[in-house]
């Protein structure tokens, strides 16, 4: 798959049309679904409509972006008008949103060609695309195994060369982690920089919408055309946001980047441990400055998360009552039972076992217990995180602790699932950015990913390692056989 400048050299050379780069899109989608099961819904005549009215435009002699008519795959938690959005729950199964998300608004208004929505776990409860109500998606380099979550949709079809692009949610990982599993870019902005209006909430405080994409400045293209204020948005930061693609650099000198200690030793793959130190070795062979840093709180995020997220999980999906929108069960007898019977229903294990923890953590008598202390934690791991800035420009570790697991293998034990977000979750708590790149392969084959992480607001920073390193490798060009 060509990057988005090679594509759009191509419309505005009038070597391809928007039509026959969309129709190629569709053709992968169409060879590969039956394997990777990367799509909940495939919007092929309204791609084709909207690739036809950039090719009107070319044809006239109109300016185009550097999104138009560029494919790109949206998470299905993402409201599309007219599309159904349905967060992989059986809940929304039949549920057309009667306006558009912020940010695929602005896609649209940047001529992107929206080829799909991407299959998530349920409501973007998970780590592997496995609660997901309607399919499991495969991993493109083994489809025995998980595509990571909860965007692994998103980040399977990227990996896939069904799109060159594709938009995700991370709450505790869910960008960085499947990127990761797939070997692609993904990044989560800083909490706020991308608004969050039309995007479903699982958990209000960590939620971030960011790009996929098979190069750095790809995603760069991408978070530039996303970012930025809405008022419709009462998180979203009022800021100017700077053209990402110029901060793409080929050398490191005088960056300071610092290896955070905690996330090496016990549970760590040896294979991926020793593709992440090479990668720190080529970080210092580009001119930085490497130095170990301790966050020590940083282990207690795991902890603090699953309390924090399923509270804000309960409330937020207390509105699913069959009463508004959504499903709901027809012969009940009264309100009680129908609500009862929707929700039962309606949602999954998963969905169900962190609205019970939620609930619990906020009740009576243990809020102070639990979702009060899980919150000073917080605080305490963001203060990590500020005096690890003090020292350096940007802290790197491993973006998740194995390569793609078999479909299955924990879909058992919850425990270890949660655990595969130990690097990621505590940049959601302090509302950073972070992004993993393509940095090797183990003996099986599979991508490793290596997880850079910014200060908050210096996703700048982030795109200047992130390119230097991909400019030095080649991990990033690598394509699986399908």
């Amino acid at each position: 798959m060509a990057s988005i400048r090679e594509l759009h050299q191509q419309l505005i050379g009038k070597e391809r049309s928007a039509v026959e780069i969309v129709q190629e899109s569709l053709n992968q989608i169409q060879t590969l679904e039956p394997m990777l099961h990367s799509f909940l819904q495939v919007t092929s005549d309204r791609a084709l409509e909207h690739a036809k009215q950039i090719d009107a435009k070319i044809a006239t002699g109109d300016e185009i972006g550097l999104l138009a008519g560029i494919p790109i795959a949206i998470k299905d938690n993402l409201c599309t008008q007219g599309v159904p959005t349905t967060c992989a729950s059986k809940i929304l199964q039949n549920f057309v949103p009667p306006y558009e998300s912020t940010v695929t608004q602005k896609l649209i208004d940047a001529g992107a060609v929206m080829v799909g929505k991407t299959n998530l776990d349920e409501f973007a409860m998970g780590g592997s695309t496995e609660t997901s109500a309607y399919a499991k998606t495969a991993n493109p380099w083994d489809t025995s195994r998980v595509p990571g979550g909860s965007s692994g949709g998103s980040a399977a079809a990227v990996a896939g060369g069904e799109c060159p692009i594709a938009l995700g949610s991370d709450t505790g990982g869910s960008i960085r982690q499947p990127a990761s599993f797939c070997g692609i870019v993904g990044m989560k902005p800083t909490y706020g920089l991308v608004s969050r209006y039309g995007l479903v909430a699982f958990a209000s405080s960590l939620d971030q919408i960011g790009p996929f994409a098979r190069s750095v400045e790809d995603a760069a293209i991408l978070l530039n055309a996303i970012a930025g204020y809405d008022p419709r948005d009462s998180t979203s930061l009022k800021v100017d946001v700077p053209d990402y693609t110029q901060f793409l650099a080929s050398d490191l000198k005088g960056k300071r980047v610092g290896v955070i200690k905690e996330t090496f030793g016990e549970g760590l793959d040896p294979e991926v441990e020793k593709a992440v130190n090479r990668a720190i070795e080529q970080l210092k062979a580009l001119g930085a400055e490497v130095k170990e840093i301790s966050c020590p709180r940083f282990r207690y995020g795991i902890a603090a998360y699953y309390i924090i997220a399923p509270s804000e999980a309960s409330a937020n999906l207390a509105r699913y009552d069959g009463v508004k929108y959504g499903a709901r069960v027809e012969d009940a007898e009264n309100l009680m039972e129908m609500y009862t019977r929707t929700r039962s229903e309606g949602f999954g294990a998963e969905v169900k076992r962190r609205i019970m923890i939620g609930t619990y953590a906020l009740s009576a008598g243990y809020y102070d217990a639990y979702y009060l202390k899980a919150q000073k934690v917080r605080t305490l791991i963001k203060q990590d995180f500020e005096a690890a800035f003090e020292q350096v420009d940007v802290l790197v570790s491993p973006t998740a602790p194995t390569t793609a697991f078999k479909l299955g293998d924990k879909s058992q034990d919850p425990l270890s699932m949660y655990l595969i977000d130990l690097m990621t979750i505590p940049v959601n708590l302090a509302g950073l950015p972070g992004m993993s790149v393509p940095c090797g392969f183990d003996s099986q084959g599979l991508p490793i990913g290596l997880q850079i992480i910014g200060n908050v607001l210096r996703e700048d920073q982030v795109f200047q390692v992130a390119s230097a390193y991909e400019r030095l490798t080649d991990w990033h060009t690598r394509v699986p056989k399908l």
